[in-house]
C-alpha cells in the first residue's frame, strides 16, 4: 500500500529501539523506493502529545497501517 507525504499512519509493530509500541501514531514525512524492491518504505516521524519529535525511523510499508474509524486515540506515558 502505498502512503501520501503528511498523512498519519499506524504502526503495527513494536520498535523498541526507539521507545514506540504498535498502535503509535506517526507522520509519513518521506517515501523511500528502492530499485529491485518490491516493497516501498517510509520515513516516519512520530510525537509526543505536546508535539515534540520522539523518533524519526524507516520502516517498511508492511509496518504501517492507514487509521480507521474503529481506531480511537489513547494515551501512554512513559516510565522514567
Amino acid at each position: 500500500m502505498a502512503f501520501e507525504l503528511y498523512s498519519d499512519v499506524i504502526l503495527t509493530r513494536d520498535i523498541p529501539e526507539h521507545g514506540l509500541r504498535g498502535g503509535d501514531v506517526g507522520t509519513v514525512v518521506e517515501r523511500h523506493v528502492v530499485p529491485g524492491i518490491s516493497e516501498e518504505g517510509y520515513s516516519v516521524e512520530f510525537f509526543d502529545m505536546t508535539g515534540n519529535t520522539v523518533a524519526v525511523v524507516t520502516l517498511p510499508a508492511s509496518a504501517l497501517r492507514v487509521p480507521t474509524p474503529a481506531d480511537r486515540p489513547a494515551v501512554r506515558a512513559l516510565a522514567g
